[in-house]
């Protein structure tokens, strides 16, 4: 038995054999995937579905996922993670939209958001083909014939929400649905007079309906339609006398002005449309839904989902298909952030659940953006509550994996950024409890330091950033810089020299690939995320779907984006402003002239001929040789990002 159970274990070596083999076994199949649409499911090594995504074009969008030069943060986690990819093909995306909402469903992937979670989301459930209707609590949406309002977030919106119904609108609560077979007494809510008790009075059923009507409409948000059938039904009450019966009206006309009335009115367009906002942090997601009918904001839901990696325009289309499958309010109009593949597939889809025209795009302009605005700062602030606990823990595993002196509450990461050896610059940003902090964002030019000597471009950063903090006395908790040992060796010599040696710092190595490269070779050697410590040989390597690694790296990206988007900046300028002192016969009065009259470089290089000639001193001749240099110029080929460094 033994000897048995030792040849089914390979060695170590083999089984990193085996990986490799594996490895270059799923690229091959990733590269011979159709070119037609369809949904693929990603397998873990273990065999178990982690995610389901749709695509009009199988190949490109799961090639995409592997792309050398992808900078999200998901693309090294999925290369160390999978095992397998399957697809299935449909005729067309419709198709596959209905396909993937209903393996999402059915296997409940990992890194797909899930809306059937039993501990997060619950229903008002009203069966319309009882005699007397009453709404339920539940925890699944079915396709049984009753209407579903929801999914709510939180139980105790929900039980809120149903207590104010039956007390205004006198839905029945008792679960007798048949009276003739239960006693004769009434129940004590009936006593008390919260609902009008079928069970014992003999409420004729018509109208027991019209309340069920009414609640309806107010659960759907629909002010003026509600509003209009209960003030006619009081008048009607007081004009036969019948006083009672219109004071009785009265109470669900207040509860309608209370709950729908002070909302915000948005557009004077009788519309129905929802707007979403997102916010996401580390691994966490928050998507808000802002409901407005009738051109007024009448309430909004938020979901927030944890352990999603994948970009939000792939989670938020996921997230439209498995919301409007379960819910009966879809409205006319659906307000995005960030565009989505496949709008016109879903609007499709939607379009047919809702038996009307469903029209998705992205707010651009407006009320429009206004909404979508609103929606977002929901997001964030919903996402906030829910993290205060959660980045708590982040944190402090963040400061006892990393052997901080404090937690990390407060953290900046710099980096310095040059291309070719010109346009250096550098960059810090700023991180509080887990959100990007852009007040304190800072770019820094550096115009001191020698071609090339990226250590001396960072110390440079870095001392600026320590010069201000010691003396203002405003130092971070943490200090992340974008390198390794030797950005590490750069920080400590900064911190050294202007005494700020109480100060956590880190450097934070990118994951990359070392080894051979060549055909029929070994694989090559995978190096992960890292993290080097002053005063440790060794550096820590975090998981690498852990909250913290992520939190960190988003740290990371953000300071290099932001270095480079200030590069960019750099580059542009100086391209253009040596391209006016290049042109033969423009000397530096002229360009003065030409910056005064169009206001910007930009603007020079846009102009047409007759305009560069109405500048005093540029004649018809002089105009068409700047026009022509310039452009034969702007025609040059841009370089490439990767060289951005």
């Amino acid at each position: 038995m033994g000897a048995s159970s030792q040849s089914q274990t390979p060695p170590s070596s083999d089984r990193a054999t085996l990986a490799n083999t594996m490895h270059a076994a799923l690229r091959d199949k990733i590269a011979r995937l159709p070119p037609e649409p369809g949904v693929y499911l990603m397998r873990d090594r273990a065999g178990r579905i982690v995610y389901v995504g749709k695509a009009v074009n199988l190949r490109e969008r799961v090639r995409s996922y592997f792309a050398r030069s992808d900078p999200r943060a998901f693309v090294p986690l999925l290369e160390d993670l999978l095992g397998d990819i399957e697809v299935v093909l449909v005729r067309n995306e419709k198709e596959a939209l209905l396909l993937e909402n209903e393996l999402v469903r059915r296997h409940k992937p990992r890194f797909n958001v899930k809306l059937q979670d039993g501990k997060n989301f619950v229903y008002l459930r009203l069966d319309p083909r009882e005699t007397y209707p009453r709404l339920e609590v539940t925890r699944r949406a079915q396709e049984d014939g009753a209407r579903y309002f929801g999914p709510y977030p939180l139980a105790r919106a929900l039980r809120e929400t149903l207590r104010l119904v039956n007390r205004h609108f006198k839905l029945r609560t008792c679960s007798d649905h048949d009276p003739a077979s239960h006693k004769r007494r009434p129940c004590l809510l009936c006593q008390i007079a919260r609902f009008p008790a079928p069970s014992v009075y003999d409420i004729p059923p018509e109208q027991y309906r019209r309340h069920v009507r009414d609640a309806i409409l107010f659960l759907e948000g629909k002010r003026t339609e509600l509003v209009d059938t209960l003030e006619s039904r009081m008048e009607e009450a007081a004009a036969a006398m019948r006083f009672e019966e219109a004071a009785r009206l009265r109470d669900p006309l207040d509860a309608v002005a209370q709950t729908l009335e002070p909302q915000k009115i948005v557009s004077t367009e009788p519309v129905d449309r929802d707007a979403l906002g997102l916010a996401r942090t580390a691994d966490r997601l928050a998507i808000y839904l802002l409901r407005v009918r009738q051109g007024r904001v009448t309430g909004g839901q938020a979901f927030i989902f944890r352990g999603q990696a994948f970009p939000v325009a792939e989670v938020l289309a996921s997230f439209l298909n498995l919301y409007y499958a379960q819910s009966e309010s879809i409205p006319a109009q659906i307000l995005l952030p960030v565009e989505i593949d496949g709008c016109e597939a879903l609007g499709e889809v939607l379009s047919e659940r809702r038996i009307g025209p469903v029209e998705l795009r992205v707010a651009k302009r407006g009320a429009e953006i206004e909404l979508v605005r609103m929606s977002g700062d929901n997001a964030r602030s919903a996402l906030g509550q829910r993290l205060g606990e959660d980045i708590a823990d982040v944190l402090g595993r963040l400061e006892r994996r990393l052997a901080l002196s404090r937690l990390p509450r407060r953290m900046e990461c710099v980096d310095a950024s040059h291309f070719h050896g010109g346009a250096l610059v550098g960059s810090l940003v700023a991180m509080r409890d887990g959100q990007l902090d852009k007040d304190r964002y800072r770019r820094y030019r550096i115009t001191t330091v020698a071609v090339g000597d990226d250590y001396a471009a960072l110390y440079e950063v870095i001392s600026r950033r320590l010069r201000r903090g010691v003396s203002e006395s405003d130092l971070p908790d943490l200090l992340v810089v974008d390198g390794g040992k030797g950005q590490l060796g750069c920080a400590r010599a900064a911190m050294m020299d202007l005494g700020a040696t109480d100060l956590d710092v880190v450097a934070l190595a990118k994951r990359r690939e070392i080894g051979p490269a060549e055909p029929g070779l070994q694989a090559r050697k995978k190096m992960p995320e890292r993290i080097f410590l002053l005063g440790r040989r060794d550096p820590v390597v975090l998981r690498a779907d852990s909250p913290e690694l992520l939190l960190l790296t988003r740290l990371r990206d953000e300071a290099h984006r932001f270095a480079i988007a200030y590069q960019r900046k750099v580059l542009r300028r100086e391209r253009l402003r040596s391209e006016l002192e290049e042109i033969p016969g423009v000397g530096p009065k002229l360009r003065q002239a030409l910056l005064r009259h169009f206001g910007s470089l930009q603007q020079v290089r846009e102009a047409g001929i007759e305009q560069l000639a109405a500048v005093r001193g540029v004649g018809p001749r002089l105009a068409q040789r700047i026009h022509a240099f310039l452009h034969q110029t702007r025609t040059q080929e841009r370089p490439p990002a990767q060289q951005l460094m």
